[in-house]
């Protein structure tokens, strides 16, 4: 797992977002157990209390539970609770500032299509 940290988020935060994606990516599946708190804290040289704190947001989510002597793992629907999290999370947050500029810009949509599928290996659902 390997981290850039900024300035502008706290750290468990952006840990917390970093777990997000290995679930929604497929790193980490239903029934997966997460890294240890201390195997992160270690590798990302960052506080054991920052690691929990962010763990403790994936619970609080319903998204990673606790198995007593275990460790924590991945809750089955986490992946897909998650992606629709995240696309409502886009559509109402990011979307809006890119529709905007692809207006000011004058794109028209198949422009868009167009620059989609000249990408190898990426044809973003575009045939």
């Amino acid at each position: 797992m390997d981290i850039s940290w900024n300035n502008k988020e706290p750290i468990y935060l952006q840990l917390r977002d970093r777990l997000v994606e290995l679930i929604i990516d497929g790193v980490l599946t239903e029934g997966d157990a997460l890294p240890s708190v201390r195997q992160i804290s270690s590798e990302q040289r960052i506080n054991p209390v920052t690691v929990s704190k962010a763990i403790q947001l994936l619970v609080d989510e319903a998204l990673v539970e606790k198995r007593r002597g275990l460790g924590m793992f991945v809750l089955t629907g986490a992946k897909e609770k998650l992606t629709q999290d995240e696309k409502s999370k886009f559509l109402q947050e990011e979307w809006p500032h890119i529709a905007g500029k692809i207006e000011r810009l004058g794109l028209e949509i198949h422009e868009l299509l167009d620059s989609a599928s000249d990408k190898p290996g990426q044809n973003y659902g575009v045939d």
